[in-house]
């Protein structure tokens, strides 16, 4: 029991072919005495006959074709633990070929350690990695500087590797990053701190697996429950089995079957033990409602307050892994849980180079590429978007021609519904309307102000310091005698946008409505400073068509943790009790800015700093004068 009580962190090893992933396994699971005397006694015999010293390597590289090239082909997983945690490990290869080995083996992991080889440095495999891994939502990644024996400890190019990738890795969403300089081969600060290190004062690699916390990653909070079995015994027993993959259920609660939004209350719930009164993720159970309702594979039991949405049309990153390219239009069929529904790509946004991060136009994806679609499902697809939830918002899709897997897919926007927004690129509702322009013109105003006008887009989640920054910009400015104005979330929606909620499409035209004011207000010569979460990509890229070349986004960063730690309104709080359902960051989906063009981090630097900041890049844009 003390053994089962013990928390298990999965993990996945990456990074660029012949970095040291494979050695760097074997020496946690040698180090940390996990290796049977038969294994040690293989990997010497295949050591020898390979014309090798003791190679440890060899405990994960497997297959045959693996030890006579040296590399890793497939995801070989190993099992340890030591007396604070339990351990799943998955290697996966490093070859770009084998891309899509490694999204299998990093799909399930809380944890990614990416091998850089400190020699070589960077290497695109290593940007790769890093940007399928930000996709993927994980939120811990320890980037190992791996032969640092080659490079005689050098602490100097230690340094010059974690600035390099931090700079990199700043435009992608990623929680937690983490540096440690090793010698896999050595064993230097695997398990222990090398004393060949002294400038380096961090944990070791096992240390910090041991100590890094990953309870936070869980999703409490939306209870969704695949029905993977309709359970009929006998006349007297009906049942839905299934994992709940988020969220707790308790006896006695109501809950809703999707898509078909009937109500029931739970009866009972029975596990492998006999009935209980709750259950949470990642439980397998089965669950008997007091109504007899329709409910078949493929539903999903949800609670009434917090439904998935039904996608029908909506858009998703695709890491497309078949030789074969991507058929714009040819139906195919995404499986999510344990539903799977015809779908068609029927428009390819664009394809993303994982070295620069640029987005490229092309007309259809290859082996190991990832790009941006558009889908349509022929039936009603449950989900979430997956950043959100990675279980219920993660694919698969399989070609029906030759049953192979052909891409894994991530759900990015909200589908439309029955309900049609309005955009921002709709044409009004009356037709008898023409614009009308005055004999004063914006340069004119702008003159006169001494200043050239912007919008000042401040995103991020709610906590990170949007409004702080913003009036204290406000001020700055104004004491700079220059003409600024904030437009605040929680203002807006005391007047202009009072009739609008907290719905994707009500999220959407409250944005939409603020660029049209932010617009205006430009067009007066006004420096305009927006506080918004403004969490949708889409609806930003909206307000960006909106504004014009006046718009500078600005991804007001930090932490959840920290976020929720400052909770000035009491907001996250409110939330975590279940009182506001759609609440962005914890029940509701935030969109971290790709590209932004400033990307401010609050919980590393002042108000006052930030506020510098951003004058100067005003300044340098030559709008303050």
């Amino acid at each position: 029991m003390a053994e089962h009580a013990k928390d298990l962190l999965r993990l996945a090893t990456v990074g660029s072919v012949d970095d040291g992933k494979s050695t760097l396994i074997g020496r946690l699971l040698f180090e940390t005495k996990k290796v049977f005397e038969d294994q040690l006694e293989a990997v010497k015999t295949a050591s020898k006959s390979l014309n090798r010293d003791f190679d440890l390597a060899l405990l994960t590289d497997g297959l045959r074709a693996e030890r006579e090239q040296g590399i890793t082909i497939d995801v070989a997983y190993r099992y340890f633990q030591t007396e604070r945690r339990r351990f799943i490990i998955a290697d996966t290869p490093g070859h770009e070929q084998y891309t899509r080995n490694m999204v299998t083996g990093a799909s399930t992991a809380d944890l990614i350690v990416l091998l850089i080889d400190a020699r070589a440095g960077i290497q695109i495999q290593s940007k790769r990695h890093a940007f399928i891994s930000s996709l993927l939502g994980i939120p811990h990644v320890l980037v190992a500087v791996n032969k640092m024996d080659l490079v005689d400890y050098s602490e100097a190019r230690f340094d010059e590797i974690r600035t390099d990738y931090e700079a990199f890795c700043s435009r992608m969403q990623l929680d937690s990053l983490h540096f440690v300089p090793i010698s896999a081969l050595k064993g230097d600060n695997i398990v222990n701190r090398s004393e060949r290190m002294g400038w380096y004062d961090g944990p070791s690699i096992l240390e910090h697996l041991e100590s890094v916390y990953v309870k936070g990653g869980e999703n409490l909070v939306d209870l969704r429950l695949p029905v993977q079995l309709v359970v009929r015994p006998n006349a007297d027993f009906r049942g839905y089995a299934g994992q709940i993959v988020s969220g707790v259920i308790r006896k006695g609660e109501e809950v809703m079957v999707h898509p078909g939004n009937q109500t029931s209350r739970v009866a009972s719930i029975v596990n492998f033990d006999g009935e209980v009164d709750t259950a949470f993720a990642p439980q397998s159970i089965t669950v008997v409602l007091e109504d007899e309702i329709d409910v078949s594979r493929g539903d999903m039991l949800v609670h009434p307050g917090n439904r998935p949405k039904v996608l029908r049309e909506g858009e998703a990153i695709l890491v497309w892994m078949s030789e074969e390219r991507l058929g714009t239009g040819r139906p195919y069929i995404v499986k999510l849980g344990t539903n799977s529904v015809r779908a068609v790509f029927p428009e390819l946004a664009f394809r993303i180079d994982p070295n620069t991060l640029h987005r490229e136009k092309t007309e259809s994806l290859g082996l190991n590429e990832i790009g941006r679609v558009s889908m349509r499902t022929f039936k009603p697809l449950v989900c979430d978007n997956y950043d959100r939830n990675r279980q219920t918002g993660g694919f698969i899709v399989i070609d029906p021609a030759t049953n192979g897997t052909v891409a894994a897919g991530m759900i990015i926007e909200r589908g439309r519904d029955d309900r049609h927004a309005r955009t921002a690129t709709a044409d009004p509702v009356s037709q008898n309307i023409s614009r009308t322009f005055g004999r004063v013109d914006r340069e004119a105003r702008e003159r006169i102000l001494g200043q050239r006008a912007a919008t000042i887009w401040l995103t991020g989640l709610s906590g990170s310091g949007k409004s702080t920054i913003a009036f204290a910009l406000e001020q700055e400015l104004t004491a700079q005698g220059h003409l600024a104005y904030v437009l605040d979330g929680d203002n807006v929606r005391h007047g202009l946008n009072r009739d609008l909620g907290f719905s994707p499409e009500d999220r959407q035209e409250n944005i939409r409505r603020i660029a049209e004011v932010a617009a205006l207000f430009n067009h007066s010569g006004v420096i305009v400073i927006s506080s918004f979460i403004s969490p949708y990509a889409k609806d930003r890229d909206s307000a960006r068509e909106i504004v014009g070349e006046s718009f500078l986004e600005v991804f007001v960063d930090a932490p959840l943790e920290v976020c929720e730690a400052r909770d000035p309104k009491g907001l996250y709080k409110r939330a975590r009790a279940g009182e506001i359902a759609e609440f962005t960051g914890l029940t509701a989906p935030y969109d971290a800015p790709q590209n932004p063009d400033m990307h401010l981090h609050t919980h590393q630097s002042t108000p006052e700093e930030i506020v510098q900041a951003i004058i100067t890049e005003l300044k340098n844009q030559g709008r303050l004068h």
